[in-house]
């Protein structure tokens, strides 16, 4: 699933994770944050070699969360949810997938940069917490 460019290392591997959702008062939290979508500016995705890419990306994992314990890290771009495709989808359709209430369990496909690229890439970025 990584792209390739002939003379670079290849650098993306795909990962699976299942987040348990933790029970806070009566709303189940995943302790991550989204950026992008199709309807968002994908020029100001640090994450991202290619400025055109749309797909959804994670910008924040709180420690110690549920999403940190799974494995999730920053700048993971989330391919599926339980399934569903994320390649293509609104930002706000990402939020509704990732946060649906009768789903205890989250499984993601996410791809993943090498930590060298990632840290690289985020330098200076700040975004918005959904």
């Amino acid at each position: 699933m990584s792209s390739y460019i002939p003379g670079q290392p290849v650098t993306a591997v795909v990962q699976k994770i299942e987040i348990q959702k933790l029970r806070q008062g009566d709303r189940l939290i995943l302790g991550f944050s989204i950026g992008g979508g199709i309807d968002q500016d994908p020029s100001q995705n640090p994450y991202s070699e290619d400025k055109s890419d749309k797909g959804i990306y994670v910008t924040r994992v709180a420690p110690g969360g549920p999403a940190d314990v799974a494995g999730l890290r920053v700048g993971d771009k989330i391919m599926q949810v339980n399934g569903w495709d994320m390649t293509m989808i609104k930002h706000y359709h990402a939020l509704k997938k990732l946060t649906k209430s009768n789903e205890v369990v989250v499984r993601l496909l996410v791809t993943r940069k090498s930590l060298e690229q990632v840290v690289r890439g985020a330098m200076g970025f700040h975004k918005e917490e959904h």
